[in-house]
């Protein structure tokens, strides 16, 4: 899409030592703060971005949103899920290791959103309040592209059945079963689900489970891990 860009990462290429090795973009993970500032310019230096100019979040799993037009600074990183920007040329980050990262871009409006989007954030409804906050600034969401990174499928989220059972309530397209026969969450399917709801045509979903990827970090297979990024920006 032109003006657009989307880009997630793996693990490789960076400093970190185990257990985060390599490219840990996380910063609340245990690892070494000087190793992570190596990494985020690595990694922002290989897209062609400006490392100072890219906006991470303090993740909750919550469904809040905040507009922003240039980097935090100084200022406390606020707990929020998704950001949304008009502003061309920054860098919008979200930090996973199995949730969903959804990457969102009006390049006609020049309006990018990034949402972090694991099961609880799912169900709260973050998508949902990242898109109505791109709309708010003039976006449409028939003119939306959204890419959604690695994240653990549906075939290895398993959770137990009253929690499958209380997510389906909420979002139907997530109900999901184990390749073993047990009860699971698809939340990559539920946020398709949702933005298709929302208007939202242009979508494509990365074929990555990062439970079973080796070149990927996971929460649910490691515990003590790192974190991924995915990355968007308009021209």
């Amino acid at each position: 899409m032109s003006g657009a860009h989307f880009a997630f990462t793996d693990r490789w290429g960076g400093v970190s030592a185990a257990p985060y090795e390599e490219l840990n973009l996380g910063g609340a993970v245990g690892d070494a703060p000087e190793a992570v500032r190596g990494n985020r310019e690595l990694a922002a230096k290989s897209l062609g971005l400006d490392p100072d100019q890219v906006v991470w979040m303090n993740q909750v799993h919550g469904a809040d949103v905040v507009v922003v037009d240039e980097p935090w600074g100084e200022s406390p990183v606020p707990e929020v899920d998704a950001i949304v920007t008009a502003r061309r040329g920054l860098g919008l980050a979200v930090l996973t290791a199995d949730c969903v990262p959804v990457l969102l871009a009006d390049p006609v409006a020049g309006i990018a959103a990034a949402a972090h989007a694991g099961r609880p954030g799912m169900v709260k409804g973050v998508v949902l309040a990242a898109v109505r906050a791109m709309v708010e600034l003039g976006a449409e969401p028939g003119r939306i592209v959204a890419r959604t990174g690695p994240a653990v499928c549906g075939r290895c989220y398993e959770v137990p059945e009253t929690m499958r059972a209380e997510v389906a309530a909420v979002e139907p397209a997530a109900h999901a079963e184990t390749s073993w026969g047990t009860p699971a969450v698809d939340v990559s399917a539920g946020v398709h689900a949702q933005l298709d709801r929302l208007g939202v045509r242009d979508r494509a979903q990365s074929p990555v489970c990062t439970l079973e990827s080796g070149d990927h970090f996971s929460y649910r297979r490691d515990r003590a891990t790192g974190r991924l990024a995915g990355y968007v920006w308009l021209d």
